[in-house]
């Protein structure tokens, strides 16, 4: 006979650890650390049949995540808006750490498909610099717009220094993350087909590798899903509402966005394929998203082929 899969649900918190066996309706709290890690691990038992799944929470859930993984249980981190959803619509109003926890593995047990396991060290090291690269450029962005609304020349001195200090700070990023990636033979060769395609440049490639691993193994829909690229509906009844676009992972869109707007301009094939758009009368914007979702495809493509673009 089959044996039942279990469920169990974790909710990680700075000190402490929660977990709901939604199997065996227990519960149990533990502290945040390697010992902590241990007993939940021989609390858990035998690994077989058994999912676990646990919320992103800023880096605290990585030392248990890789225990877990470790000790051969199948771990997963899920999209914590997800398991907010699945509270709002279940009438979950109430918050503690074992709520969560329970709710957590509720969530697992009606989407047991639901989640992705742990990258491996190299693309989360690139993550981790991309991420952080990311918020410089954002921040150095934000210091521009102050430097043209200042009256003071000292200000204005300090806000340049810091400028120029952040500016150094990314430089040094872009070169451990282009490191990162010509050390390891597959991260190269994967670099050289996404730069191979017009409109792609560094940052899109390392973001491409480092923060979408799917990319090369779904299919067209489903990688513009993830990106946030792919139309919804909007319809009821007789009503067909505009199609948009939402949710997926901002941080790829957006730099697709930009991506597009070189790509319309010097990629032929995208070039054409934007110029046919806009004599249809397409707006500018949805040109543009369209060019965008035109390049994830083909990136997607060419490295499932493992082949780099070649003129058309």
């Amino acid at each position: 006979m089959t044996r039942e899969i279990r469920f169990v649900g974790i909710d990680v918190g700075k000190f402490e650890i929660c977990a709901f066996d939604a199997t065996e309706r227990q519960h149990l709290t533990v502290a945040n650390s390697a010992k902590g890690h241990k007993d939940l691990v021989l609390w858990l038992g035998n690994p077989a049949n058994t999912i676990i799944a646990l919320e992103p929470t800023g880096g605290y859930e990585w030392a248990l995540w890789e225990t877990l993984c470790a000790s051969a249980f199948d771990a997963r981190q899920v999209s914590a808006a997800h398991v907010h959803a699945f509270a709002r619509a279940t009438g979950a109003l109430a918050k503690t750490d074992p709520i969560d926890a329970c709710l957590i593995a509720r969530f697992i047990a009606f989407r047991p498909n639901a989640g992705r396991k742990p990258p491996v060290e190299k693309l989360r090291k690139l993550r981790t610099l991309n991420t952080r690269r990311r918020q410089l450029v954002e921040m150095r962005k934000r210091l521009s717009c102050q430097i043209k609304q200042r009256h003071s020349t000292e200000l204005v001195t300090m806000d340049s220094d810091l400028t120029s200090l952040i500016t150094a700070q990314i430089t040094e990023l872009e070169i451990r993350i282009a490191k990162i990636i010509s050390h390891c033979n597959k991260l190269a060769k994967r670099a050289a087909i996404l730069r191979s395609i017009p409109g792609i440049g560094p940052v899109l490639t390392a973001t491409f590798i480092g923060d979408l691993p799917e990319l090369g193994q779904c299919s067209e829909k489903q990688i513009a899903a993830l990106v946030g690229l792919a139309p919804m509906n909007n319809d009821s009844g007789k009503k067909a509402g505009r199609r948009s676009i939402r949710g997926g992972r901002y941080a790829i869109r957006s730099l697709l966005y930009q991506a597009a707007l070189v790509a319309s301009r010097h990629n032929p094939a995208l070039k054409r394929f934007a110029m046919r758009l806009k004599e249809k009368g397409k707006p500018h914007k949805l040109v543009l998203v369209a060019v965008a979702r035109k390049l994830l495809t083909i990136a997607n493509v060419l490295v499932a082929k493992n082949e780099l673009w070649t003129t058309v």
